[in-house]
């Protein structure tokens, strides 16, 4: 597997100490921190700070507050910040992979490729006897929104290693919770919408947005929350339908829920989707006996992303 996305200022072995990872969102600041000390890794920091504006200043305070100062840093971008496309893989020698992406992914950015800071995450079809073409996805995101995201760290004197995506986040939560051989369906209800990923031994096969937050599905009245409910179904299922048809030698064992107890949406998607729905309990994937608020479904619904950068773990790159 390729060290993943996405733009990495150097690496360090992270096992022992782990990673703090420092999300930012409209609603202010998550900081996450996890290491793995044995068979599961143990979280030992998951925090959020409200603020009404993410700022370097704010990001200073916040670093010492926190006692961080000799941390390894990774950050996460925010949806709108980048693409990630799938794309089929060029037939090119590894070292002109990235090369050959670019000119493949041009057209479908609303800035030149010139611009662009590219990298690529292989998926591994060959590896589990399907026929299906050899694909890879794309992420892309603009230099200046790079650029941006380390001038704010640097001024808040954040020694930022990776900034990651959150699709990759969900992937190190997922991994925690599959079985070998079959593929894990995990859904999140976040801040900035729904996002389901398919992995399969550790690798991300699919991923999807879906845009209707947990705050709206809160907000709503019964009549718009049946609405959105009936969309996430929807394009839940044709998700599961189009994995199917790509990736058939993978069988999809269950659905991982990550939403409010209190919404019922496994009930819901379970009698919907002829799939076993399960909701996430982190306990049972990693040791948050430190931050027992973890426990609360809703928190962690929040915090998951961050959480998820927390958990990341070097790989070999190309």
């Amino acid at each position: 597997m390729v060290s993943y996305p996405f733009f990495k200022l150097f690496k360090r072995d992270s096992r022992v100490s782990g990673w703090v990872a420092v999300t930012t969102s409209r609603l202010g600041v998550h900081i996450a921190q996890a290491k793995y000390v044995g068979p599961r890794p143990q979280v030992t920091r998951c925090d959020f700070y409200p603020l009404a504006e993410v700022s370097a200043s704010a990001l200073e305070k916040l670093r010492r507050d926190a006692q961080l100062d000799e941390a390894r840093f990774t950050t996460l971008l925010s949806p709108d910040e980048y693409q990630l496309m799938m794309v089929d893989a060029p037939n090119v020698p590894v070292d002109e992979l990235k090369t050959a992406i670019r000119w493949k992914i041009k057209d479908s950015l609303n800035y030149h490729i010139d611009d662009a800071t590219v990298d690529v995450l292989q998926i591994p079809t060959n590896k589990y006897g399907g026929d299906r073409p050899q694909s890879l996805y794309a992420i892309a995101a603009s230099n200046e929104t790079i650029r941006k995201r380390i001038g704010m760290f640097e001024k808040a004197k954040v020694d930022l290693n990776v900034i990651d995506i959150p699709e990759m986040a969900q992937r190190n939560i997922a991994a925690l919770f599959e079985e070998e051989g079959r593929g894990l369906a995990m859904l999140t209800l976040g801040d900035e919408g729904c996002l389901l990923t398919i992995t399969c031994d550790g690798e991300l096969f699919l991923a999807r947005r879906i845009d209707i937050s947990l705050g709206q599905l809160q907000d709503a009245d019964e009549n718009l929350r049946q609405q959105y409910l009936d969309r996430v179904e929807l394009e839940l299922q044709r998700s599961l339908d189009y994995f199917d048809r790509q990736f058939h030698h993978i069988p999809v064992s269950r659905l991982l829920l990550a939403a409010p107890e209190a919404l019922r949406l496994d009930k819901v998607l379970a009698n919907s989707l002829g799939l076993p729905v399960q909701m996430l309990d982190l306990a049972q994937g990693m040791d948050i006996a430190g931050v027992p608020a973890l426990s609360d479904s809703e928190y962690a619904c929040h915090a998951l992303p961050a959480l998820g950068a927390a958990l990341r773990q070097e790989k070999k790159a190309l």
